[in-house]
């Protein structure tokens, strides 16, 4: 069996903090063999940097995915290829830097793969992920594979975890930065939920402080998208797979609030 916890999307440095503060405690508790973490707005909720990888390895995440905001920091063009642990979405044109998937060991010695894909329905018109994952998945040489699904429509997410039941462990959705309830596990064993939620202040707009979202929405105005440091929280999934099939055994929510 492995015992996985893939942490939603990290907002700034509210969410690096609640990771710091309750990832040792959810560790011990679920007896985890591997940790999962959306890092594209670990950067001040934009973005990612060499500093900041460094700060999210040292807290112990084995894998980190991003999305579209993954190139919002330009020293990523510089460093993408250095970070052994992150997978941008698989899904960009050939020549783009970094790896869309990853082969990792757990640390009970089980082999997975974890991969990023980005959706295309009101978002950029990235090549067709369901082609995409498809063709990728065919080539992977083991049974338990992890897929972040970072994506805004709901109908396009759940007709990914239906496109790749049986074919992969787990199909995440990322990106709308808030928790549905729609965990389960489909018909053939794969793991599913339409968005894992986000690791910051839960007291925002999808993370950022409300004043700020408010203003754009009734006056048009766009500040700059600070993060929220009011009701910080970690929030994520818990996974348990068969490795022997690589089907998965059970999925449950976490929302794991911060005490002060």
């Amino acid at each position: 069996m492995v015992r996985i916890l893939f942490i939603g999307d990290i907002m700034g440095k509210p969410g690096r903090r609640a990771v710091r503060e309750l990832l040792p405690t959810l560790r011990m508790e679920y007896g985890l063999d591997f940790i999962i973490a959306n890092v594209e707005n670990s950067a001040g909720g934009a973005g990612l940097t060499q500093k900041i990888y460094k700060e999210l390895d040292s807290y112990g995440i084995d894998a980190m995915t991003g999305g579209n905001h993954i190139w919002d920091k330009r020293e990523i063009f510089k460093h993408i290829d250095e970070f052994r642990k992150l997978v941008r979405p698989i899904n960009y044109p050939k020549g783009v830097p970094g790896s869309g998937y990853r082969i990792f060991i757990s640390d009970n010695g089980v082999r997975l793969a974890v991969i990023n894909a980005m959706g295309r329905i009101f978002m950029q018109c990235l090549e067709n992920p369901f082609r995409v994952l498809d063709e990728t998945i065919k080539k992977l040489d083991t049974k338990l594979i992890i897929v972040d699904f970072h994506a805004e429509a709901t109908s396009e997410k759940q007709a990914m975890g239906y496109f790749l039941d049986g074919r992969v462990s787990a199909v995440l959705g990322t990106h709308t930065h808030v928790q549905t309830a729609d965990e389960r596990i489909l018909e053939n064993g794969t793991a599913y939920i339409t968005d894992v939620g986000m690791t910051g202040g839960l007291n925002g707009v999808i993370g950022v402080k409300k004043n700020i979202m408010i203003d754009r929405f009734t006056k048009g105005i766009a500040d700059r998208m600070e993060p929220s440091k009011s009701g910080i929280a970690l929030q994520g999934v818990f996974i348990e797979i068969d490795d022997s099939t690589g089907k998965a055994i059970e999925i449950k929510r976490i929302t794991e609030q911060l005490k002060t």
